[in-house]
């Protein structure tokens, strides 16, 4: 759908116009490794795997939507609903698989050797919210699928969904500072850079918590919550203790890491 496209590339670009300048504004913490390396090869990426996924896939979650809506396919096509409670109701659900697929991806060790490029980043901004390895994006889409498959929500609704994972994903990611009685407000509601960057702490334990990209309840329900880093936000070292050469760490070195022998 060229309208949906055209929607998720102004997003996208607006998303990651924003938070970069605010990054530069007020930065939440001092980067350590080189800015037009990292950015280089997370920008990269997206374009990579944009062109992997149009290439590989016949069909994306928006077009599925589309063909369930039209064929009766799917939960939300069998009940009858206001449209808002099942755009409501669609978003929230793709938005639990995610988190579920997310948590898929750090306690399977087939899985956690793609996911862990995107632990890798040594710094924290918003263009981490897009490093992510080919497969793992490919394998992604594919539950997406699924779950448009099983739920059939409507195209309104995974097109917000996608718009906004995106958008959540850049800003979460953010190396933006929020004053802390704010971040406490806005956390209930959406995961912030500072639920998330504990998420991308060095130590194991943080590593596999604040597992959310969007909402941010369901590390709550499901008791994977981590309020604070136990080093601080400006204290915290960032990434993987077995990934610490920014050399290594180039864009056919990322292409190639699930098939090294180190993990975590």
């Amino acid at each position: 759908m060229v309208g949906e496209q055209i929607i998720r590339l102004v997003f996208f670009f607006g998303t990651l116009v924003v938070i970069a300048v605010w990054e530069l504004i007020a930065p939440r913490r001092s980067l350590t490794v080189s800015k037009r390396q990292r950015w280089f090869t997370n920008l990269a990426l997206v374009v990579i795997n944009t062109a992997v996924v149009r290439f590989l896939l016949p069909v994306l979650p928006v077009g599925l939507a589309l063909l369930a809506q039209e064929r009766g396919w799917g939960v939300l096509n069998l009940v009858i609903l206001p449209s808002w409670i099942k755009i409501a109701l669609a978003v929230v659900a793709l938005d639990f698989v995610i988190y579920l697929q997310h948590v898929l991806f750090h306690f399977l060790p087939i899985l956690w050797r793609l996911h862990r490029m995107h632990h890798t980043d040594l710094d924290l901004d918003v263009t981490t919210g897009n490093r992510f390895h080919p497969v793992e994006i490919v394998i992604s889409i594919w539950i997406k699928l699924a779950a448009v498959a099983l739920f059939g929500p409507p195209v309104i609704a995974v097109i917000i969904f996608e718009v906004v994972l995106n958008a959540t994903s850049q800003f979460n990611h953010g190396n933006i500072l929020i004053p802390e009685t704010v971040d406490r407000w806005l956390r209930l509601v959406v995961v912030t850079p500072d639920m998330h960057r504990i998420h991308h702490s060095v130590i194991p334990r943080e590593t596999n918590s604040n597992f959310g990209f969007n909402l941010p309840w369901w590390d709550r329900l499901c008791g994977t919550y981590r309020p604070q880093p136990e080093q601080g936000h400006t204290g915290m070292s960032i990434g993987l203790k077995e990934f610490r050469d920014s050399a290594e760490l180039t864009l056919p070195r990322l292409f190639l890491q699930p098939f090294i022998r180190k993990s975590t």
